[in-house]
């Protein structure tokens, strides 16, 4: 039973953790109904402008320079402008062009992005693993160990508590305030939305800036956890699953499929796994969102599909 309890823990921790990155998926969708591709790529390039900045690495020469290393509170607050300032970019020089677009022609757009920043990236602060140290706490957890024998890790737990303070921000965002009122009529019907006066490129402009700063959560608790790497930007192929299990359209539904996912993925591989050879948990996360997709495509939290035949 008791490893029975730490498998379970495990796997809700490691879900929180693919929940941080499905919160972006869900803000950019919310606010144009479209599937961003390039959100784990955006988690890579925050992590490593962020790794730059503490480390006081030159851009363009991948040169360290210790004169430029900045303390991690000025590190996150410069990053976060640069994911603002790229959100503008981003809006200035394509979204503003693609009002009224299909959704597929977006949805191409993300892609074509995903492999513009992942080169930026690699011409920024170069393509080497970087150590992400923050301060942030890791290894075991005492308290756990030593009254209940259960082996957690730190970081995850600050990854959980770090990612419940987001869904409830994002939450009363999008249901108490003006703007995100204005994202939910934005995803409905562009053309409405502006012909009752508001701004589709502000609201881009917004949406995508949080998605960034989402972004950054995230690559700082996977970065810290396992450094940053340019596998980080695969992360998004995991959050597929969990947005197909919560709903597309639905922050509190990033965390629960997250959830759902990390302990089935966790326990199949644990007790499933040894009947078939192991490595279950690359491919569970799939077979459940396949099943789901069969029997509730919307998801677990998202609206409700109708369709008029």
């Amino acid at each position: 039973m008791l490893f029975f309890v730490e498998t379970v823990t495990s796997g809700l921790l490691a879900g929180v953790m693919y929940s941080l990155v499905a919160l972006g998926f869900v803000l950019i969708f919310k606010a144009s109904g479209v599937f961003n591709f390039a959100q784990g790529v955006m988690a890579l390039f925050a992590g490593l402008t962020l790794a730059g900045f503490l480390s006081g690495t030159v851009p363009f020469t991948h040169q360290i320079n210790s004169a430029l290393a900045m303390p991690p509170w000025l590190a996150i607050a410069a990053t976060v402008l640069v994911m603002i300032a790229l959100a503008i970019l981003i809006e200035r020089a394509v979204l503003r062009y693609l009002v009224n677009q299909e959704p597929i022609i977006l949805f191409m757009m993300t892609l074509g992005l995903a492999y513009v920043l992942e080169g930026a990236g690699d011409l920024l602060w170069g393509s080497d693993v970087k150590v992400l140290d923050l301060g942030l706490p890791s290894g075991a957890n005492d308290w756990l160990l030593d009254n209940f024998g259960l082996y957690v890790d730190q970081l995850e737990i600050v990854a959980a508590v770090v990612a419940a303070a987001l869904v409830t921000a994002l939450a009363i965002f999008f249901q108490k305030t003006r703007i995100g009122r204005a994202l939910r009529a934005v995803a409905d019907d562009h053309q409405a939305a502006l012909s009752v006066g508001i701004s589709l490129n502000t609201i881009w402009a917004i949406v995508w800036s949080a998605a960034g700063i989402v972004a950054l959560v995230a690559g700082i608790m996977w970065g810290a956890k396992s450094g940053i790497q340019f596998s980080l930007s695969l992360i998004a192929l995991k959050a597929l699953p969990v947005l197909i299990l919560g709903g597309f359209d639905s922050v509190p539904g990033a965390i629960v499929g997250g959830l759902i996912i990390g302990v089935g993925e966790k326990l199949a591989e644990v007790y499933f796994g040894p009947l078939v050879g192991g490595a279950v948990e690359n491919w569970f996360a799939y077979m459940l969102a396949l099943v789901f997709l069969l029997v509730r495509p919307e998801g677990l939290f998202g609206e409700k599909i109708i369709r008029r035949v």
